[in-house]
């Protein structure tokens, strides 16, 4: 039956983090560090208002963009947090998840044959979904000496007649970076140069350590050429409640609204209500779990260290990426002996591009006593092929 299928369809990829699930799903005892997901529970008073909206019937649909109330929740902690004051009427757009809202940037403003600069590595979606849209994504690696910081000059060096826009994913998933100020005026030159527009995905936007996060839509001339992309999922450990945001200047959000109400209809309304709580009455939450994963961060990166897997400090969202050069190993042999003997689950970094080879993502969004028993088992490995701790010293970051 494959004859019927669309060219799309059958050239779009599997995800590289799916096999290794898989593979662990047909185990026991397995240690995984491969979810990209809070292991906290939605607070409990955002919860209740959830389900106190269904006891109130409030079972059907919402306006296609979202309740008006939620998209003032919105705006207000948006301009709280950054100063910055988008309409709640035409400029947010409530979306299942901030991979819906990364589809319908895409959707409306690419033509076939434009090109997306994707800064990588990268969530294993972004180029799939430029794909989807009908552009060809044109990969912008980073490396771990720059601390996974992209440069004006990276992207120059890949900028064509073809180029629209640049896909930003900061704070990064799979690598923890936060990409400083003078990095992103860099970004905002070379979009200004050569009439580019930014998507920035910030859904780790409140997950930062002894740093700040920057909206992008905040840098000199880039409101009106940025689309910010966020949502409830992680920082307010919200996965399965499906809320994520846009917000953006009219003629993008009207644009991706009309693609929106014909694909969704709208967001789930009891995700919808729990939201508003969250947003006006959430923020001790937020930084409790942030807090918390502050302290996992210190201990998963140090424990790589200590056992010679060198590991730059992430200063955002839930990730380490150590690099496994002193294996000797392909990041895929690695994850997958490792999974195999020692029943504990890793993504490997190229998974996520090609900048990411020789690296394993790692979430420390787990316990501190999976993440204690990881490192163990991981122990365990490196000394079973005689590697020696410390060895972190002698390697050479590329």
């Amino acid at each position: 039956m494959s004859r019927y299928l669309s060219k799309s369809a059958k050239n779009l990829r599997p995800s590289g983090i799916r096999r290794y699930f898989d593979i662990a799903e047909t185990m026991e005892d397995v240690v995984t560090l491969g979810i990209g997901e809070p292991n906290f529970v939605t607070p409990a008073h955002i919860i209740e208002a959830g389900v106190q909206s269904l006891r109130d019937g409030r079972t059907g649909y919402t306006s296609n963009a979202g309740t008006l109330e939620l998209r003032e929740a919105i705006a207000e902690r948006i301009e709280a947090l950054y100063g910055l004051r988008y309409a709640p009427q035409d400029e947010i757009l409530v979306t299942i998840g901030a991979s819906e809202a990364l589809f319908l940037a895409l959707k409306v403003l690419l033509d076939p044959g434009d090109e997306v600069l994707v800064v990588e590595p990268c969530f294993v979606a972004n180029a799939a979904l430029v794909e989807t849209a009908g552009g060809t994504p044109v990969m912008v690696p980073t490396t771990a000496r720059e601390e996974f910081q992209v440069t004006g000059a990276a992207l120059e060096s890949r900028v064509s007649p073809r180029s629209k826009a640049i896909l930003l994913s900061y704070p990064s998933n799979p690598t923890g970076a936060v990409l400083t100020r003078e990095h992103m005026l860099q970004v905002a030159a070379v979009a200004e140069k050569h009439d580019l527009i930014v998507i920035s995905d910030e859904i780790y936007e409140r997950l930062v350590y002894g740093c700040e996060h920057i909206n992008f839509a905040t840098l000199p001339g880039m409101f009106e050429r940025t689309i910010v992309l966020s949502g409830m999922s992680k920082s307010y450990a919200m996965t399965g409640w499906r809320i994520g945001y846009v917000s953006a200047p009219r003629a993008f959000s009207e644009a991706m609204y009309k693609f929106h109400q014909y694909l969704i209809m709208s967001a789930p309304t009891m995700s919808q209500v729990a939201a508003i709580e969250a947003l006006r009455y959430g923020e001790a939450d937020v930084e409790a779990m942030r807090r918390e994963y502050d302290r996992r961060r210190k201990l998963i990166v140090d424990g790589f260290n200590q056992l010679g897997l060198h590991c730059f400090e992430p200063r955002g969202a839930f990730y380490a990426f150590p690099s496994v050069a002193i294996t000797g190993m392909h990041d895929e042999a690695f994850c997958e002996e490792l999974l195999r003997s020692q029943r504990l689950a890793l993504i490997p970094g190229s998974a996520f591009g090609e900048s990411g080879r020789g690296y394993v993502r790692a979430s420390y969004a787990t316990s501190e006593a999976n993440i204690q028993e990881a490192l163990e088992r991981l122990e365990r490995f490196l000394a079973g092929r005689g590697l020696r701790q410390g060895a972190a010293d002698t390697i050479l970051v590329a």
